[in-house]
């Protein structure tokens, strides 16, 4: 596990006054990477780390000449607009560029008189720079480690065996589409689909009516491993360079058609939606917790997923939020919803063992490859992570401020992700937002 360090210690302030307010998601104990467009800018996109309500420039650091040594290396890294070769040189060189990048920010910096007026060069404000896809997603793996949300929704489908044998002794997960993840607050417009009615002779195509959204916390890979080699479970983090979240937009009645006998497609292809701001997996060290409390007879997972690690920090403490508007809400001016609050704890697999288990048959994983975890869903109601879950297929509509009902999303509702890791001794740090409003289907050509 990643040492905790001076760089996250609850004392440190910034000379950035917005990164000090305890209600931002980005003070200097976070320094989570992005690619962004500074407002008005006509010129390439840059790798950026978000302080407060700014954007520092990474390139424009390394112009500066602040970034030496064997930082520079890292900085050089970062002259394209995508995090993927930042990713592929290890956690040495990430540490020491977020090493630099605090002192850079630091109100008690050694030599602020002379770098302050330079780093304030590399200044963008968040608010009107464009925020990117942070990374080209070569793979994206989508998994199912939520216990909880694979017992409800097994439990709709198969009331007698909700269950599959096999669910706790391997993370399940399928393959999906990276050519459709998007950065957060990309429209996602309804999709069309083949569909059955359980009382129709046939299926028929047409717009989903069950629309949903999933949340979910993305993995981004850093280093590669060789085809035809595992990462050894202790190995496996020193794979991941950081986390963002995640909603894997799902068309339930596409999906409900088509999964068997290979599991989801088209329900799922159309749009993956991810935060614009990753969060490095050092700035999580002080928000570890042990995995999965597995109840009694649940078995133990087979040795090359297990570790005494794993077992005592393998988990993240990180909170989640899911919020809804509808464009009624947005057009009188009414605050989203806030609809669920789940723990990244309540994950029956870590991170770990989803990244041994992907290489575990000699699957080469990539820099930038994206593994998202499955719907984060805990033991109660209001911690269910989707809408199929929350509302029971259904039968339990969720109320809206404006006396509105939802089932399923309905054309203008935007979904607001939030993430946040707190605790006592430690600044809070956040995920930021990720944000998606649906549109009406394409008209056809």
């Amino acid at each position: 596990m990643i040492a905790i360090n001076d760089t996250h210690d609850a004392k440190l302030k910034s000379w950035v006054e917005s990164a000090n307010d305890d209600a931002t998601d980005f003070p200097i104990q976070n320094l989570p990477f992005g690619v962004f467009r500074p407002a008005g800018a006509e010129e390439e996109p840059r790798v950026g780390v978000a302080i407060g309500d700014q954007i520092l420039d990474v390139v424009a650091c390394r112009q500066q000449g602040l970034l030496k040594g064997k930082v520079f290396t890292a900085g050089l890294a970062c002259d394209v607009p995508a995090l993927n070769a930042l990713m592929a040189l290890g956690p040495d060189l990430w540490t020491t560029l977020r090493e630099t990048i605090s002192g850079l920010l630091r109100a008690d910096g050694p030599g602020m008189a002379e770098t302050r007026p330079k780093v304030e060069k590399c200044l963008s404000r968040m608010k009107t720079a464009e925020l990117l896809l942070p990374v080209e997603i070569g793979d994206y793996t989508d998994f199912y480690a939520s216990v909880y949300h694979a017992t409800n929704v097994g439990s709709m489908f198969r009331p007698d065996n909700p269950l599959l044998p096999n669910y706790k002794h391997i993370p399940v997960a399928y393959h999906g589409r990276a050519s459709s993840v998007v950065v957060g607050g990309t429209p996602i417009r309804r999709p069309s689909g083949q569909m059955k009615a359980d009382d129709a002779d046939g299926p028929s195509f047409g717009p989903s009516k069950l629309l949903d959204y999933e949340l979910e916390v993305g993995v981004f890979i850093g280093p590669a491993n060789h085809h035809g080699e595992s990462v050894p479970i202790q190995k496996a983090e020193n794979h991941v360079f950081g986390m963002c979240l995640v909603n894997d937009w799902s068309a339930r009645d596409i999906q409900k058609w088509e999964y068997q006998p290979l599991g989801p497609f088209l329900a799922k292809s159309f749009a993956t939606t991810i935060s614009p701001w990753v969060v490095t997996l050092e700035a999580l060290a002080p928000f570890r917790a042990p995995e999965f409390a597995r109840p009694k007879g649940d078995p133990r997972p087979l040795p090359h997923l297990d570790s005494p690690e794993n077992r005592e920090t393998g988990g993240i403490d990180l909170t989640l939020d899911v919020f809804l508007a509808s464009e009624q809400m947005r057009e009188k001016g009414i605050e989203p919803l806030r609809i669920s609050r789940g723990s990244f704890t309540d994950m029956y697999w870590t991170i770990a063992q989803m990244v041994t288990h992907h290489t575990s048959n000699g699957c080469n994983l990539r820099p930038g490859d994206l593994l998202a975890s499955g719907t984060v869903s805990g033991p109660d109601e209001g911690s269910r992570g989707c809408l199929l879950e929350h509302t029971w297929r259904g039968e339990n509509p969720i109320q809206l401020p404006t006396g509105e009902e939802r089932k399923f999303l309905q054309d203008g509702d935007e979904v607001i992700m939030r993430g946040f890791c707190e605790r006592d001794g430690f600044a809070r740090i956040g995920f930021g937002e990720c944000r998606g409003t649906i549109t009406s289907v394409a008209a056809p050509e």
